[in-house]
């Protein structure tokens, strides 16, 4: 049986379960929930998960019954409460701050923190991170484990509705959960109330006993009368009185009807969140709501559960779906009560009437009590005085038509007329304050629009009375006469007073000479309208109190001004009439003579004195120090002044004041203010030290205006480097233009106008290398950019004509030709050129520049490596590959200078013997020449090419001496000859190779040399050889010209 149900536990489980984190409705997950809980298994069963039973013994165990059920109940709460939080989880649109759970929420604390084991089934959730203020999901969770998340949800929802069944002792199977709480099988104590039936007369002596409640079954209810039973041995004497009914026994029957409408007396449920109240509550225990209707009745017996679907906000009264927890609008807690009501400007209601009193009359009709707080109301009203809520509009009641009845004719009676009702005094007055009240407000606002306030307005409406001029009219016309008077009376009456004293003291004798002098040393007052005015308003509109009280307010204003420095009365007694009274516009007026000269010292052009360090004030100097050069704090003050004075420092202040500026280190501070100049070696200031981006080393400003001025007046473009480690490297495209940028900012502060203008022309003309319409002179080397189609291109420095494609000096012969047929031409009718014989062809084949395509009339002999004299880039003469020291060729070992030459370069084909050579062009017929051409000098070779003299390079002839069958050539030339026709050929000398040849450049270029076990001589390096040529083309660069 025990597996059977297991199974069915297991089978409703997992449906359950797929219905929650899946598509599934709600009615599929409440109905696998119902199930799950009507299984007859102990909870240490039924939950796999959660410890239910922990959960109910920790927070259900009380001393009685009663106590128990409002444990059970605030465990209930709680897990409603974990159940959003799961199903927040499982939905498909979570809400914004899944990832936490806080512990100052007020839900959290009133429901789940209350409880043990509440932060267990958040943990099982995945809130498993500790934070200072709650839960979280640990960072390295992404999402939270959805089906793990259901089947905790679908526990809790579970238990959930077992406690709610067990609260409502609708539970089919109470005994598990009796047996773990024994709380649960005590019985209440109701008192001696006993619901025992009492037999009517008329059935007991006619009838059996049996038959007498047979009959009472039958009987109508009244029968059923509740006997108060206090003492049972009074209650058996009492009905055993009788002589015929000594031997007789009284049968009390008890009706379990009666018992549980007993018991539900004692509690009632609450109709908004289904809370189970004690009968003594008035108000819920959960959401403290009023108690609405009794629990005792018929309707009532019974409670239904019911799901609630939606719930209103306290606060904001918006109606809220039953899942939230939260009010949507004002994001209140469901269970908050309503906040205090924020005090506004009560609108003008009606005069309410008297509440009718005992022995008074009254309409009860006048009355309605409000459904929220019960307060009395009265119909005028239609908001209630307590709580602010609208009275709700009454029902509509369904008015029963009849037909008219037939009209009677009634004599008509006389009618005494009733006397007027007495008016109470009390409410005439309140009407009359009323009336005034408003009238005043009426008043009041018109000034307010006129720039007149309250005060003026009721003053101004006590002084002028009652008739018809309007207070801001009076105001307007009367008060500054009313004012000046007031000024008046208060300085005559200052007078009258210095009177009296001279003739009580009897000092003078003339009582004019006492007022001249009381004056003349300020004792005459004169007020401002301002001051008369206040004090006009403070006396309520009394003239003789207002002077009064202004001579009282200028004195104390004196003696404050007197306290602060000013013993000058008569200047006190000006200013104050000067700022009507106010005493920080007096006191600014008498301060405005002392801070003149300040004044005068900030504004004038003159410059600022400077400061002396050797002040014997060290808190002036340091005062000065932060006032003209805002230092941080007045300790960097007091440590630019210590560096300063200073014996063997040689520190400017400027220098001083702005290392101080950067940090408070004195070490750092002494190390910043004396930096070497690699250069000069002089040491010098950080902030008078300049350096390049591409590098990290400093110079001063003068090595590093020198060493630019020099450059661009004297060198290259690709000379302007670093002068101490000569970065960077100007061959990088990538690197050269951020460089120049940054290096333009520089140098325009520090060099000439005209060095600069020099700098940026260089600059302008290495950009327009890179152009390929560029052309460079054959004649004068300058460069142009050259936008035509023809041929023949004319210089416009040295107005000389060239052609554009092959470079040469322009010939009559070349038009209408190509350059190749000019060529053959020029070889086979300029007896000059043939003469020459194959210097000339060198010199026609010389090097051209691959960077900026500058042409040399040089032989390629001799050392390999080229800078061009224009742009200074640095290529191999045979390949036009670039040297650097960088290497970009992955798996390269050499740090030094080099350059990477493919097999046909001229770097290793010049090593080779002439006849190798000729044995290769003849492999593939091409001729070459072998004989001397006439007219050469013979024994000498007369090929120019660039030699190094003194450090210096120059071009001249070769004058090596030739040999037999070199066509009047050296042997180094002639070798470059032979290599020029392999290359214009694009011949793959790789046929030629012998085995240690083959092998070293299989590894040169990386390619796999590796023998087979079996493989022969013959067969390795045929299949070397092979890959060689597949896998390792010629060289891309390499001078192809016929």
């Amino acid at each position: 049986m025990a597996s059977t149900l297991s199974d069915q536990l297991e089978e409703v489980r997992c449906h359950a379960e797929a219905c929650l984190y899946s598509t599934g409705s709600v009615l599929e997950v409440r109905a696998g929930i119902s199930a799950m809980a009507n299984i007859p298994l102990p909870p240490s069963v039924k939950y796999r998960y959660i410890a239910a039973e922990t959960m109910i013994i920790e927070n259900g165990v009380n001393n009685n019954r009663k106590e128990t059920i409002g444990s059970l109940q605030r465990l209930s709460t709680a897990l409603n409460i974990l159940e959003k939080y799961g199903c927040n989880l499982t939905s498909s649109s979570r809400p914004k701050y899944w990832r936490a759970v806080k512990h100052n929420n007020p839900v959290f604390r009133a429901t789940v923190d209350a409880i043990q084991g509440g932060r267990a089934v958040l943990r099982l959730y995945g809130y498993s991170n500790q934070q200072p203020d709650g839960l979280s999901f640990p960072d390295e969770v992404v999402e939270p484990d959805i089906e793990k998340v259901a089947a905790v949800t679908l526990e809790v929802m579970s238990l959930r509705m077992e406690l709610d069944m067990l609260i409502k002792e609708a539970h089919p199977h109470p005994e598990f959960f009796e047996r773990i709480i024994p709380s649960l099988n005590q019985k209440e104590d109701f008192g001696p109330i006993s619901d025992a039936v009492a037999i009517p007369s008329s059935l007991r002596e006619s009838q059996p006993l049996y038959m007498s409640l047979a009959s009472l079954s039958q009987s109508p209810t009244s029968a059923f009368l509740p006997v108060r039973t206090a003492n049972a041995s009074t209650s058996t004497s009492i009905s055993t009185r009788h002589t015929e009914r000594a031997n007789h026994h009284r049968t009390v029957v008890t009706s379990s009807k009666m018992r549980k409408n007993h018991s539900s007396l004692l509690s009632w449920h609450c109709t908004h969140c289904t809370r189970v109240n004690s009968n003594q509550d008035i108000l819920c225990e959960t959401c403290e709501r009023p108690r609405l209707a009794s629990s005792g009745s018929a309707k009532d017996e019974f409670p239904q559960p019911f799901t609630i679907t939606e719930w209103q906000c306290k606060s904001c009264t918006v109606v809220n779906a039953g899942s939230s927890i939260l009010c949507a609008v004002c994001e209140r807690p469901r269970l908050a009560t309503k906040p205090p009501a924020t005090p506004t400007r009560p609108t003008p209601t009606p005069n309410r009437p008297a509440a009718p009193v005992l022995g008074m009359p009254g309409d009860p009709d006048s009355q309605w009590m409000c459904q929220f707080c019960t307060y009395i109301n009265y119909t005028p009203a239609s908001v209630c005085e307590m709580c602010d809520l609208p009275r709700p509009e009454p029902t509509k009641m369904r008015v029963k038509l009849h037909p008219p009845s037939q009209v009677k004719k009634v004599p008509v009676l006389s009618v005494k007329p009733k006397d007027p009702p007495m008016e109470d005094p009390d409410l005439t007055r309140q009407k009359l304050m009323k009336e005034e009240g408003l009238k005043l407000i009426q008043l009041i606002r018109d000034g307010e629009k006129k720039g007149v306030s309250p005060e003026e307005v009721y003053t101004g409406m006590r002084v002028s009375g009652v008739g018809n001029i309007l207070p801001c009219d009076w105001l307007k016309a009367e008060l500054p006469h009313l004012l000046d008077q007031i000024c008046a009376t208060a300085t005559s009456s200052r007078l009258a007073d210095l009177k009296a004293g001279q003739n009580q003291n009897g000092t003078g004798t003339s009582e004019d000479t006492g007022v001249e002098e009381e004056q003349t040393r300020g004792g005459g007052v004169t007020l401002s309208r301002a001051e008369a005015k206040l004090a006009w308003l403070s006396a309520g509109g009394d003239t003789e109190r207002a002077a009064k009280q202004a001579l009282r307010d200028r004195h104390s204003k004196v003696k404050e001004l007197c306290s602060l420095g000013f013993t000058d009365e008569v200047q006190c007694q000006e200013v104050l009439r000067q700022s009507e009274g106010e005493v920080r516009g007096a006191l600014s007026l008498l301060q405005r003579p002392l801070m003149e000269p300040f004044h005068q010292r900030m504004w004038s052009d003159q410059p600022e004195p400077p400061i002396d360090i050797n002040h014997p004030d060290k808190q002036r100097v340091c005062r000065r120090l932060l006032a003209v050069y805002d230092l941080p704090s007045w300790g960097r003050c007091e440590l630019a002044l210590s560096l300063l004075q200073e014996r063997t420092a040689s520190y400017s202040l400027d220098d001083v004041v702005q290392a101080v500026r950067e940090s408070h280190d004195r070490d750092f501070i002494r190390r910043v203010l004396a930096k070497e100049c690699p250069i000069c070696l002089s040491d010098f200031p950080h902030s008078k030290m300049q350096s390049l981006t591409s590098c990290q080393c400093s110079v001063c400003c003068g090595c590093f205006q020198q060493h630019f001025t020099i450059a661009v007046r004297d060198k290259h473009i690709r000379d302007m480097v670093c002068p101490v480690c000569w970065e960077p490297d100007i061959n990088d495209p990538e690197h050269l233009n951020s460089y120049f940028s940054t290096l333009d900012i520089q140098l325009r502060e520090c060099l000439e106008p005209e060095v600069y203008d020099l700098f940026h022309k260089k600059l302008t003309e290495q950009a327009l290398i890179k152009d390929p319409k560029f052309l460079w002179c054959s004649h004068c080397s300058y460069g142009f950019i050259y936008d035509g189609d023809q041929l023949k291109v004319t210089c416009f420095q040295c107005r000389n004509s060239f052609c554009a494609q092959c470079k040469k000096p322009w010939e009559s012969q070349h038009g209408g030709l190509s350059c190749e047929r000019y060529q053959s031409w020029k070889r086979e009718n300029d007896p000059e050129y043939q003469r020459q014989g194959l210097a000339g062809y060198l010199r026609d084949n010389g090097i051209t520049c691959p960077n900026c395509r500058f042409q040399y009339a040089l032989s390629k002999g001799g050392c390999m490596h080229f800078s061009c004299s224009q742009c200074r880039y640095q290529f191999c003469s045979g390949c036009n590959n670039p040297f650097h020291t960088t290497c970009a060729v992955i798996h390269c070992s050499v740090t030094g200078l080099h350059a990477h030459h493919p097999r046909d370069c001229l770097f290793y084909l010049r090593d080779w013997e002439p006849g190798r050579l000729q044995a290769l062009l003849q492999n593939k017929g091409v001729e070459f020449n072998t004989d001397t051409p006439p007219g050469t000098q013979a024994g000498l070779c007369g090929v120019i090419e660039q030699k190094d003299e003194s450090g210096q390079q120059t071009d001249s002839a070769c004058g090596a001496q030739t040999q037999p069958g070199h066509a009047g050539l050296c042997e180094k030339h002639y070798r470059e000859y032979l290599v020029s026709l392999i290359n214009s050929h694009s011949i793959d000398p790789a046929p030629l190779f012998n085995a240690n040849e083959l092998v070293l450049a299989c590894r040169r270029y990386q390619v796999d040399d590796a023998r087979g076990e079996l493989e022969d001589d013959v067969t390795y390096y045929t299949r070397i050889l092979e890959k060689l040529i597949d896998e390792v083309p010629l060289g891309d660069k390499v001078p192809r010209k016929k």
